[in-house]
């Protein structure tokens, strides 16, 4: 290693200059990856909700669609704005009131299920089918399109409309995330290092690492918006240890070489082994999540895994040459840093660790009950701001037409009309079942099909399927929606055993389902992985469940709160926030036990050790922990997306709460079981001890 540190330090203005010449094609991969930003399409897609979604767009050439209110408009102009409806681009066919009856015809003779789908006073309701997906970049641009054509005029709603202003909020916030992380970041290092420069560079080659990771993505093809929302706060917040590692070493170093450039390669020796052991649980952490079969999990991880392994390639190469190049400058901004002696508060933790053992079993028992009694909610608009367009049209479908959600049935286009009408007459009468609109609404049971004009015929029955819509009053998500569903598919394979229910609503119950399964599958990786590798990095049988037990601990008191304070969370949040604080705060527990086993194996008795290795931890964890709170907290207050605000606010708490659990509750630990963490971990006392 210090060969290889050697050689870091003669390249260094190669280094600098291939490094920043590296992020033009990062900065072109970057702009060639896709953003996702329908979060259902990571469902598994063999489950019947998603083959029927592949069935919709294949066969049907429909994958998406949009219920459009118009109010105080005489039906000649809404006849007019139909049209411009069906002339943007990707609009395949737009179902209304004259799609069935001419104008001419009073609305008071029409039949009632097609005069309640359609009219309601003066305002009137269109649907509007598109020939792509739910999240294409086509579909979201035929929303915005719909959006100008009409003028304002023109409720759109539906998930097409939720996520294209889920994208144009993203897109707007996403760099201000950036910057109040960087802002806040300079702030706490500024105040917590010994210098007002050197942050600049750790956040500079932090920086370069981040753009290195984001510019790879585009070998996925496409990434989540929430992804690519967090992946550089969250990067920034689990790498900059490793930065202050090297800066911390560098400067140790310096006393004991003849000069800086020495000095920086003993330290880059010295920090390789330090941060490939840290990053190795932070990576696990990530990868955990990849073992989710609701795929955004793997999306995120791969990302947060591979900025890891990018933040520590930055550490060892682009910092060391900065801070080299730019030494003069960096000197004359040296100044002592902020942060007091805290030797004292180490031995008053050893000294009452009894006191804090007691708290620390008191407090766990309202923690596991907050944990598991948090709720969680998976309805993707229900947070999101109410002055959005697709927020407000909702709202409208809501009020004047009684509907929230809205299923789809794909049934065989050879299902018996009497079949047919009997199922539908059963639908009709499920609880929250407002309207139903299908080929037999328009033509009844003696109108024969041809009657009805072909395009709309085309686009309800394709000779192998026929599709039925189905309004609901029951909003997404919700425990009455998920009865609804089951009902629906109970009465639905009764008559046809091959049709499929699909539409957001029984793909969000799917969720729920799938991220229920994910939560205990991630959480057992995480904690076997990590729990292996503490194992072989102490030779440790007891240290492993010590420090897995304590960020645990502080995995409850993080997820409990939100019980306390009435506070929903994202379902998402409560499958990943636990292995992300697992994987990238044990490092806090790691670092102090090192220490720990450095002074026990020296001959310390064990209160002189745990209480050095204290002193000697507590500011590097406190610096690392407030760098982790400084990145996320500040997105956390800002963001308008709840799925976002929700997930950094949680990091930002976690980040706090282990470095308090840890600098606390572990030395409490140590102090009680040092004995048998002695005699079951290797290098704690010499031979001659033992």
């Amino acid at each position: 290693m210090k060969a290889f540190g050697k050689g870091i330090v003669r390249g260094r203005f190669v280094i600098l200059i291939v490094s920043i010449a590296l992020l033009i094609p990062a900065a072109l991969g970057y702009f060639s990856t896709r953003i996702n930003y329908d979060v259902l399409s990571y469902l598994p897609g063999e489950i019947e909700t998603m083959v029927g979604q592949d069935i919709l767009e294949k066969d049907f050439g429909t994958g998406a669609f949009s219920m459009c209110i118009v109010e105080g408009m005489e039906f000649k102009d809404v006849a007019k704005l139909k049209q411009k409806i069906e002339g943007v681009d990707h609009v395949k066919e737009v179902i209304w009131y004259d799609s069935v009856a001419d104008l001419s015809i009073p609305v008071e003779i029409l039949p009632d299920d097609i005069k309640d789908t359609f009219v309601n006073g003066d305002a009137t309701m269109m649907a509007v089918f598109f020939d792509t997906t739910i999240s294409s970049d086509e579909t979201m641009d035929a929303i915005e399109e719909i959006r100008d054509v009409t003028a304002g005029q023109c409720f759109v709603s539906g998930m097409s409309a939720v996520v294209t202003d889920t994208k144009n909020l993203s897109n707007k916030e996403t760099p201000v995330y950036v910057c109040l992380a960087v802002a806040l970041s300079i702030v706490v290092l500024s105040l917590t290092m010994d210098s007002f420069l050197v942050p600049l560079f750790f956040l500079l080659s932090i920086g370069m690492a981040i753009i290195y990771n984001l510019g790879t993505n585009f070998i996925q093809g496409e990434i989540s918006y929430i992804t690519q929302a967090l992946a550089a706060v969250l990067q920034l917040g689990v790498t900059m240890d490793y930065s202050i590692f090297l800066w911390h070493s560098y400067k140790e170093k310096q006393s004991e070489c003849d000069d800086k450039q020495d000095a920086m390669a003993e330290a880059i020796a010295a920090t390789i082994s330090s941060v490939v052991g840290s990053s190795i649980t932070t990576v696990a952490g990530f990868v955990a999540l990849c073992f989710m079969s609701f795929t955004l999990g793997l999306d995120l991880g791969i990302v947060m895994a591979k900025g890891v392994i990018f933040g520590v390639i930055s550490c060892v190469t682009i910092l060391p040459s900065m801070i080299l190049i730019f030494d003069k400058a960096i000197e004359k901004t040296s100044h002592k840093p902020l942060l007091p002696d805290l030797s004292k508060v180490s031995n008053f933790i050893t000294k009452h660790y009894i006191v804090i053992a007691v708290l620390f079993v008191l407090i766990w028992i309202p923690a596991i009950y907050g944990y598991t009694h948090t709720a969680v909610y998976y309805n993707l608009d229900s947070t999101l701001p109410e002055d959005l367009p697709c927020i407000q049209a909702n709202d409208k479908l809501n009020e004047l037409f009684e509907m929230n959600a809205t299923h789809i049935i794909l049934a065989d286009s050879d299902l018996p009309e009497n079949s047919m009408n009997e199922m539908l007459d059963e639908i009709k009468n499920v609880d929250g079942v407002k309207k139903v609109l299908g080929l037999d609404t328009f033509v009844g049971p003696m109108i024969p099909r041809d009657m009805i004009p072909s395009d709309l015929r085309e686009t309800l029955d394709n000779g192998e399927y026929q599709l039925v819509m189905i309004m609901s009053e029951y909003p997404v998500a919700s425990d009455e929606v998920n009865a609804q569903v089951d009902t629906l598919n109970a009465i639905i394979d009764k008559y046809d055993k091959d049709a499929m229910l699909i539409g957001e609503a029984p793909c969000t119950k799917d969720l729920i389902t799938t991220t229920d399964k994910d939560f205990k599958v991630v959480s057992a990786v995480s904690i076997g992985v990590i729990f292996i590798i503490i194992l072989f990095v102490f030779k440790s049988v007891s240290l492993p469940v010590i420090l897995v037990g304590v960020i645990e601990f502080a995995i409850f008191i993080n997820m409990g709160i939100p019980y306390y304070t009435d506070t929903k969370l994202p379902f998402i949040a409560s499958v990943v926030i636990g292995t992300i604080q697992l994987g990238s705060t044990v490092d806090y527990a790691i670092l102090m036990t090192n220490r720990y086993k450095i002074e026990r194996y020296a001959g310390k008795d064990k209160k002189e050790a745990i209480t050095i290795a204290h002193a000697c931890s507590i500011q590097s964890i406190m610096v690392s922990a407030f760098s982790f709170f400084a990145a996320t907290f500040g997105v956390g207050l800002y963001s308008n997306i709840d799925m976002i605000s929700a997930l950094c606010t949680l990091m930002a708490r976690g980040a706090l709460i282990s470095m308090v659990v840890v600098l606390l509750v572990l030395p409490s630990m140590f102090m009680i079981f040092d004995g048998l963490i002695c005699k079951s971990s290797k290098g704690f006392i010499q031979k001659s001890e033992a």
